[in-house]
């Protein structure tokens, strides 16, 4: 491995200098590389030098872009099993967010800086972009080192430079700055209060009444709700058993986790519903819950407009917003399935004495089917009850100091 310095002249006339880098790769091949300055054909060779030895190192001309890896990257996804829904929502952050910025440039000339700088323009846009959200963000470039680090499994890359620029303090900072980004949940504002729920339960009648309350008293997602067969409630021993979901495509699979795999209790009033539910229930080949009007799983969008919504219109849950005409509007006050389940934690949370089931920590987690116990905290941490009200306060002196 050698460094020498050449020189032409141009067809100007004009005397030029370069330096190159020749050296043979782990494989065996000849490679050179030149450079305008000798800096950086010295940082290169001490570079390169020790990544042959590592037996890691890839020439430029051995490797390919951003965009082809991103391709690779995908197909590898598919050959895995992964959701297609999963798999779609990849193929979007490749072709949306990390090809316009990324996609021509070869794995072996990414740097740390050169990533950095992609995460700002992310953040703050560019002349034809809108800035992407800090969640987004985060998606995005943990897309970006998950390509990379399969390319550096079939030896297409040397770094994985995504990896490389996650610090310690640096995820500290990011991890404060998604916590002043997130508000916390609201009760009536992200999560329905006491009152609007019963008024929910009241005037949810006919065909959504079944679902609306088993969505409010298990907490199930959306997509385990569409998912939910006959063959997983016992309405004998009142529980329900999460096995399956049903994604956007309309296809069942397993939770995406092993913790999303568990069994609900069922409260009296869900279980008297169901049973009578089951009775009228549209038959179909797979035994879903809440299917069609032909017995097959039923869209997110269907249950929600015509479900979720005129429930909420017929009970009085609603916002005014602007009509066509500048007269108000009565609207539904939460858009999707996701405020019952919110309700659901709040209740498994609340004290007794407000009409909730004081349940522990990892008891909630267990029901909500988190994966971690750090998630529920994160989540609804500061709707449990922080026992250190004036009178639980008052009490406790008392019995401190008698």
């Amino acid at each position: 491995m050698s460094i020498r310095k050449r020189t032409w002249k141009a067809a100007n006339g004009e005397n030029k200098t370069a330096w190159v880098v020749d050296y043979v790769d782990q494989g065996g091949k000849r490679r050179l590389k030149t450079f305008e300055r000798k800096k950086d054909a010295d940082d290169f060779h001490a570079t390169a030098k020790v990544e042959v030895k590592a037996g890691i190192h890839t020439a430029d001309s051995a490797s390919i872009t951003v965009a082809e890896a991103g391709e690779l990257w995908l197909a590898a996804c598919v050959n895995a099993g992964l959701e297609r829904t999963t798999v779609d929502a990849y193929r979007s952050h490749v072709h949306l967010h990390i090809n316009p910025f990324l996609g021509r440039r070869k794995l072996s000339e990414l740097t740390v800086p050169m990533v950095a700088d992609f995460e700002t323009k992310l953040r703050t846009g560019t002349d034809t972009e809108k800035p992407r959200s800090l969640a987004m963000v985060k998606r995005v470039r943990s897309d970006l080192g998950a390509i990379l680090s399969e390319m550096q499994e079939i030896g297409l890359v040397a770094r994985n430079v995504v990896r490389e620029m996650r610090s310690r303090r640096h995820h500290g900072k990011e991890r404060q700055a998604e916590r002043r980004a997130k508000a916390k949940l609201k009760i009536g504002v992200d999560i329905p209060a006491r009152e609007e729920i019963k008024a929910i339960v009241t005037a949810a009648q006919g065909w959504w009444r079944p679902l609306l309350l088993t969505a409010i008293f298990t907490g199930l997602r959306a997509s385990e709700l569409r998912g939910l067969r006959w063959t997983n409630v016992d309405l004998s021993k009142r529980e329900l058993h999460v096995r399956e979901r049903a994604d956007e495509y309309k296809q069942l699979g397993r939770p995406k986790s092993g913790s999303g795999e568990r069994t609900v209790p069922l409260t009296p009033l869900v279980v008297g519903v169901l049973r009578e539910w089951k009775l009228k229930c549209p038959k179909g080949d797979l035994g879903i819950v809440f299917p069609t009007t032909k017995g097959g799983i039923a869209g997110l969008q269907s249950l929600v407009r015509s479900g979720f919504v005129p429930a909420q219109i017929a009970a009085g849950v609603t916002i005014d917003v602007p009509g066509a005409n500048g007269a108000a509007v009565k609207r539904a006050k939460y858009p999707g399935l996701h405020a019952l389940r919110h309700f659901y934690a709040s209740w498994c949370i609340n004290r007794k004495a407000d009409g909730g089931l004081e349940l522990p920590p990892k008891v909630v987690q267990e029901r909500l089917g988190h994966s971690t116990i750090a998630m529920t905290l994160d989540v609804y941490g500061h709707l449990f009850p922080r026992h250190d009200d004036s009178e639980e306060l008052a009490a406790a002196e008392r019995a401190l100091l008698a």
